[in-house]
């Protein structure tokens, strides 16, 4: 029986394995060489931030502002646009989206504060 279940586990190897048998205290292991991309935190922090951003930014601001930082920073997942972008398609000048901007943000991180 126990010859059986060794057979079994042959194939198996573990993380920690080293990989080179030179010398002591410095063997490779296997996991060291694999490269693990655990962002998966991260991402749900980035998600749940622009949530709330977005709901920030329909709560707090009115129609323009919130059109001027929807298009600044991409929020309707779409590609952010300069300041020139945005004024050309909204048919006013740079420096008033840049006005509408600064004074948007100014209520954002308030109400940011605020929660």
């Amino acid at each position: 029986m126990h010859f059986r279940s060794q057979r079994k586990l042959q194939g198996e190897v573990s993380l920690s394995d080293s990989l080179d048998g030179e010398g002591e205290g410095n063997a490779l292991s296997i996991l060291d060489t694999i490269k693990v991309d655990d962002t998966m935190l991260e991402d749900l922090d980035a998600r749940d931030s622009c949530a709330r951003v977005r709901q920030c930014v329909d709560r707090c601001l009115e129609g323009r502002e919130a059109m001027v930082i929807r298009l600044r920073y991409g929020l309707d997942r779409e590609r952010p646009l300069t300041q020139r972008e945005i004024a050309a398609r909204c048919g006013i000048s740079r420096s008033y989206v840049s006005r509408i901007e600064k004074k948007a943000l100014g209520k954002l991180r308030a109400a940011m504060e605020e929660e």
